[in-house]
């Protein structure tokens, strides 16, 4: 086995969470733009379960059981020995298989190509995304503000 530079948990984290959160076809678009087709072997073939949902009123209260998702997770192994997981939102298997794949190729010499290949663009899309959904919302803000009447 080569020496790799295996990411930290918290690095691993916000990776495996920026590929659960994103869009599949967003995700497949980067991934086939990269052209790595690495062999491996099923650990845990792709599937499809759910998973509790949980909040918080207030986002302080005391947690309640919001509702259930759907979830599709799998775990596959390289060639080279290194173990990779796709757990993503969702029913869709070819999604969680190539989250795995980043994942398993994320903790080989490929990181730095992976990384700049497919998980920043992919956080790019989702800033994006989201700056544009706070700026839809900014438009429609209004401020209410008391007039003082002169009584006093």
């Amino acid at each position: 086995m080569s020496l790799k530079q295996k990411p930290d948990n918290e690095a691993r984290q916000a990776y495996l969470g920026l590929l659960a959160k994103a869009p599949a076809h967003v995700v497949a678009t980067h991934w086939d733009a990269l052209g790595l087709a690495p062999e491996f072997t099923w650990l845990r073939v792709p599937e499809i379960g759910t998973a509790m949902v949980r909040a918080r009123a207030g986002g302080t209260g005391a947690p309640f059981n919001l509702g259930e998702m759907s979830v599709t997770r799998c775990a596959l192994k390289l060639a080279d020995g290194v173990v990779g997981h796709g757990y993503v939102q969702g029913r869709d298997k070819t999604h969680a298989q190539t989250a795995a794949l980043i994942d398993a190729l994320m903790q080989t010499e490929a990181q730095a190509d992976v990384e700049a290949a497919v998980l920043e663009p992919i956080q790019s899309h989702l800033d994006h995304k989201a700056e544009a959904r706070a700026a839809k919302a900014a438009a429609t803000k209004v401020d209410f503000f008391t007039m003082v009447r002169g009584e006093d």
